[in-house]
């Protein structure tokens, strides 16, 4: 598949979940959004609007027969050397409620490694595109430590909370917006420092595909808090605390911090 080929498969990709996303919020209420229909591939239940947006792209990515790791279907086989990573709709409490921060996520992986990555904010109506031989355009910001950074992360759960809140008291600015997505690419924009899910393990590969390669191309960095690398196996069971910063050098403070807690 040729690059402008992989270029057009992901932003039909998108084309088709924006034209769902609207639809869904114009014509269904808020209740009706938020019907749970089943189960996803990740093992979390599945919202009727996580559905109607990604079945369009999934019957975009059929035509095209490669291969599907998403949040809702799970692993679709085609045999392609080419697999798709895609969350569709990531915040759906977000777009469900009405609030506007919700995006679409896309990522080309060939042979393990991510070769083209699309994200888009829905409400916002902004794109975010990079390709693996593009040049580096510096976007982020040149924070190198936690003390005083602003942050966005995950709301905090028990089993983090003492980490969470030890990143807190060091941030000199904490935003909670629901969806990883969009926060990674607010790193890439120089707009917040870093993201972060402080050692909860909730990310999946889904939400961290396509912003790996997005940040690294702004100038930034994704690690995990305990170091485990990224990879694209068809298992969405697998986890992460992911850090998405401006520098390694944040990364590595904002994950010291949160292993000592």
């Amino acid at each position: 598949m040729s690059a402008l080929a992989h270029t057009t498969l992901l932003h039909e990709s998108l084309e088709a979940a924006r034209t769902a996303f609207v639809r869904a919020t114009t014509t269904l209420s808020r209740e009706e959004r938020g019907a749970i229909i089943g189960i996803g591939g990740d093992g979390t239940p599945t919202h009727r609007f996580d559905v109607l947006v990604e079945a369009p792209v999934l019957d975009v990515l059929e035509r095209a027969r490669v291969n599907v790791l998403s949040e809702e279907v799970g692993w679709i086989d085609r045999a392609s050397r080419d697999t798709v990573v895609i969350d569709p709709l990531d915040g759906t409490a977000n777009a469900i409620a009405g609030v506007p921060l919700s995006s679409f996520s896309a990522a080309l992986v060939r042979d393990g490694v991510v070769v083209e990555a699309l994200a888009h904010w829905f409400e916002g109506d902004r794109t975010w595109h990079a390709r693996a031989d593009d040049a580096e355009r510096l976007g982020v910001t040149a924070r190198r430590s936690l003390r005083g950074a602003s942050v966005s992360m995950l709301r905090p759960r028990p089993e983090n909370e003492r980490a969470w809140n030890a990143v807190a008291r060091l941030a000199g600015r904490v935003r909670v917006l629901g969806t990883s997505v969009l926060e990674a690419c607010l790193v890439a924009d120089g707009a917040v420092d870093a993201f972060c899910d402080p050692g909860g393990d909730v990310h999946r590969i889904v939400d961290l595909a396509a912003a790996d390669l997005l940040v690294r191309k702004a100038g930034g960095c994704l690690r995990d808090v305990n170091g485990r690398p990224l990879n694209f196996e068809p298992d969405l069971r697998q986890r992460w605390s992911g850090i998405v910063a401006s520098s390694a050098q944040l990364a590595d403070d904002i994950a010291t911090v949160v292993s000592a807690a």
